[in-house]
């Protein structure tokens, strides 16, 4: 478990520190005027080619018979190539160059994810698996603080954040391959098809629908964070302004997985605490909804930090347990990971079309309290988890 966290750590501060931060700032660099369409399109290219590939790695991770393991090789390849893409992003001098060390980052990335979350199903019994849950969850959380805290204090300048993010992932996945057991499988499972037919899994349909509105909803909520203290709060420095929500959204993240990742596990519900997160992040939403201000923006980013913990704690567990068959565990979260990628494509464009649109970014959070509701709807029709 400890070595998960670490592996997972480092996957999502070399996510999020160049989301939250670096991809910002490059692209205001290369482009002032159009900041917020280079960052979309970059962010978007980056998000469908991991939209493709997490199914992908999956699938072939589900049938690989090396004697090193099913998932480890894809773990440390897949960390490697983000390693490499990130390389690219520290020395790209234009929009194009940019879009492709980002799409290069998304690929390796991806691929340690499908490794990683397989690991879950694999190894982790189910009255376990909201406590490993909420540590993933606490991973993300860190990772997106500790990635703000190693690009704006430690280190200085883009090819300084982004190198550091390349060491960190690889170390991550390094510890994680060379201090832990790896399944071994013999024989290649068949069933080779990446549709998941929702009528004969509708627990597995409601559910991929369920995650997707929940990410959508918070990537609306955190995407275009450091634009709207910018441009709408008017906060003196944007930079340390994210890092000062970071910090409070990470806090409350931990405190949510930690504690109610354990209380679902005990009592074997999931249901209630999905409910529960989905309720107290669209609450966060609709406060910048009504009161677009600092003041509010302390008073909602541990709200979002509670619910969104409590909520990837409980999803673990809730996940994979709707999953169709064990022989293809990779390959199937895979597909639910397409529901962590998907936002990463659709938000920036549905982005650009509610700020021009929908009243700015009043009409943004409120479209994203109501991703997060509807979320909480279709989790209700998932019959074979409590």
């Amino acid at each position: 478990m400890a070595w998960l966290f670490a592996a997972n750590l480092g996957l999502w501060l070399a996510v999020y520190a160049p989301i939250q931060v670096l991809l910002p700032q490059q692209a205001e660099l290369l482009d002032r005027a159009n900041k917020e369409f280079v960052f979309g399109v970059v962010t978007g290219f980056g998000g469908l080619v991991s939209l493709l590939v997490v199914p992908l790695i999956g699938f072939m991770s589900d049938r690989t018979t090396s004697r090193f393991g099913r998932r480890h090789p894809w773990t440390l390849g897949g960390a490697i190539i983000g390693a490499v893409g990130l390389g690219v992003l520290a020395n790209a001098p234009s929009v194009v160059v940019m879009t492709i060390g980002w799409c290069l980052v998304q690929a390796g990335i991806g691929g340690m994810l499908a490794a990683l979350t397989a690991v879950v199903p694999d190894q982790v019994p189910v009255v376990q698996r909201a406590q490993v849950g909420g540590l993933i969850g606490i991973s993300q959380m860190l990772g997106t603080v500790l990635g703000a805290v190693v690009v704006t204090l430690l280190v200085s300048g883009l090819p300084a954040g982004y190198s550091a993010c390349a060491v960190i992932v690889v170390v991550g996945a390094l510890f994680f391959v060379l201090r832990t057991p790896d399944t071994q499988l013999v024989l290649k499972p068949v069933r080779p098809t990446f549709w998941i037919s929702p009528r004969e899994h509708p627990d597995f349909a409601w559910a991929w629908g369920g995650h997707l509105m929940i990410n959508l909803g918070n990537a609306f909520g955190t995407l275009y964070l450091l634009y709207f203290l910018g441009d709408v709060v008017h906060h003196e420095s944007p930079e340390d302004g994210l890092l000062v929500l970071m910090a409070l959204y990470g806090v409350a993240l931990a405190a949510g997985a930690v504690l109610f990742g354990a209380r679902s596990d005990r009592s074997g519900r999931r249901k209630p605490y999905v409910y529960g997160a989905s309720a107290v992040m669209a609450l966060a939403a609709l406060i910048l909804v009504i009161w677009p201000t600092w003041t509010a923006v302390l008073v909602a980013s541990p709200l979002l930090g509670v619910g969104f913990g409590t909520y990837w704690a409980v999803a673990i567990a809730l996940l994979t347990q709707v999953l169709p068959a064990a022989s293809d565990r990779a390959k199937d979260l895979g597909v639910l990971n397409v529901a962590n990628a998907l936002p990463q494509v659709i938000a920036p464009l549905l982005t650009a079309l509610i700020l021009a649109n929908l009243g700015g970014y009043r009409g943004l959070f409120a479209v994203s309290a109501l991703a997060t509701t509807l979320a909480a709807v279709l989790m209700s029709r998932v019959r074979s988890v409590v």
